[in-house]
């Protein structure tokens, strides 16, 4: 048996090849939309890719699976579990087969079975592999998809939060108790595959190493400590991060099936001029270069997601679907900028532009970065004479656990929809947590038409670091 995991890390996506050497067929696990990786390592080993699962249908990115069945004849083993409201629409039209809680496949001498473990999605499958092709009588792992992660398992409330699904959470959270009931019954020395790692909104504490057995996770696993049905719930529904904006698109999208890529590149701009004469209404700019280099000159319409670990994750909560794109770029990085977002389904790039032209401009706007003590000192003066403001864009769970006293929260995800809230005839000092979402931020009320911001450095961090006031909101 042949096996290879791939991680995303711009997605905290892990998906799975998995090959008989016997055949020489493949099965892909959790497909993402960019299907190179895969078809790459099967090339190198000898593999034709015959087949592709998926353990429910994903919030966080689009899957790749329905390309594979249209452009690649790739047969999918796709879940029939869950209410008829999250079934496959374009299963029948794929000729995909459908499958449930005992039903088995095999790609050469490698076999799956179904284990139905829903929770985070009515329709989640858990697969156990078994390589009987290599002698094995007893599964080697699972496939837990969104269901069990290392050290967490996944959220039930992306339904209702992200789907509009009314009171799902807590029906889900009492399917995920039931789930890991079924799953204490497994061998200790199972391996678990999950569909993500730390830096996932799926969950909200997942750890950063890859794989994990069943064993450790009933000893070490919050989740598993937990015997109380009501005490669980209430625990697994506490503390969730807000989910981005993008997870109720993605799920509508992988329901649907996410359609072929074009292909088509986006036209290159040679000049600042031709920029600006293709900015309109229907039209957003993104600017991709790390924050200090925007912060010395940018096109003010521009919001400014640094091509980074966390550039998918904002793309998502900031960048909308119903616009065309005109992306700024190191031009080395135009492939990686486009794959990332067409991971979350933003197919509509239509131009770029070098960074380098950009940055020949010495005209363009600025905005000033200071260290906490200058911001400190700011507010701090403005308390009488209105002249400045602090604005806190960290997520809820982090304000709660501490903030400036001085702060006003406006979490980076939302902070388009409380403009009318911040104070625009005075300087706004951004924070968060180190520096990266506040420069985000500082892009984004520029583009709205704040001219004082300023970037704090090191946020949060920082912040504490130097002893400065912190106070936590009463409960």
């Amino acid at each position: 048996m042949f096996f290879r995991s791939f991680f995303d890390e711009k997605l905290a996506h892990m998906s799975y090849l998995i090959g008989c050497q016997k055949t020489g067929e493949a099965i892909i696990v959790d497909p993402g939309r960019n299907l190179t990786p895969y078809f790459e390592v099967a090339k190198k080993e000898g593999f034709t890719i015959s087949a592709a699962t998926e353990t429910h249908i994903h919030a966080d990115y689009a899957s790749g699976a329905k390309e594979l069945a249209e452009l690649f004849n790739v047969h999918l083993y796709l879940s029939d579990e869950g209410d008829k409201d999250w079934k496959y629409e374009f299963a029948k039209d794929v000729g995909a087969t459908l499958i449930k809680e005992g039903d088995e496949f095999s790609i050469g001498g490698v076999y799956f079975k179904v284990m139905h473990t829903p929770g985070h999605t009515p329709e989640s499958i858990s697969i156990l592999l078994t390589d009987k092709g290599g002698g094995a009588r007893e599964p080697m792992g699972v496939f837990t998809g969104d269901f069990l992660f290392v050290g967490d398992v996944g959220r039930p409330d992306l339904l209702e939060k992200s789907a509009g699904s009314a009171g799902t959470a807590k029906v889900g959270a009492k399917d995920m108790f039931a789930s890991l009931q079924k799953a204490r019954n497994l061998s200790d020395d199972l391996q678990i595959w999950p569909a993500h790692g730390a830096g996932s909104a799926c969950g909200k504490s997942l750890g950063a190493v890859p794989v994990s057995t069943i064993g450790y996770e009933r000893k070490h696993n919050w989740a598993f400590q937990i015997t109380d049905e009501d005490e669980f719930v209430d625990e697994l529904l506490s503390s969730q991060p807000e989910p981005p904006t993008y997870f109720g698109v993605m799920k509508k999208l992988n329901k649907k099936g996410a359609e072929q890529k074009t292909g088509n590149m986006p036209r290159r701009l040679q000049s600042l001029s031709e920029l600006k004469e293709m900015i309109d209404d229907h039209v957003y700019v993104l600017d991709t270069r790390k924050s200090p280099l925007f912060a010395y000159g940018h096109i003010k319409e521009a919001v400014n997601i640094s091509i980074e670990k966390s550039f998918t994750n904002w793309a998502g909560w900031l960048v909308p679907y119903d616009k065309d794109l005109i992306v700024v770029v190191e031009e080395e990085k135009l492939d990686e900028v486009i794959t990332a977002l067409q991971s979350i389904g933003l197919d509509r790039t239509i131009a770029f532009i070098n960074q380098k032209t950009i940055e020949q401009d010495v005209t363009l706007p600025m905005y000033k970065q200071v260290d906490v003590h200058e911001a400190y000192q700011a507010v701090k003066s403005s308390n009488t004479s209105n002249e400045a403001a602090l604005i806190d864009v960290r997520n809820d769970s982090e304000w709660t656990d501490g903030h400036a006293p001085e702060a006003i929260h406006a979490f980076l995800g939302h902070i388009e929809d409380h403009l009318e809230d911040l104070p625009k005839d005075q300087p706004l000092y951004i924070l968060c947590g180190s520096g990266v979402r506040s420069a985000i931020a500082v892009s984004v009320l520029q583009k709205h038409g704040f001219d004082r911001v300023v970037n704090v450095k090191g946020g949060f961090t920082a912040w504490v670091g130097a002893e400065l006031p912190v106070t936590k909101d009463k409960s």
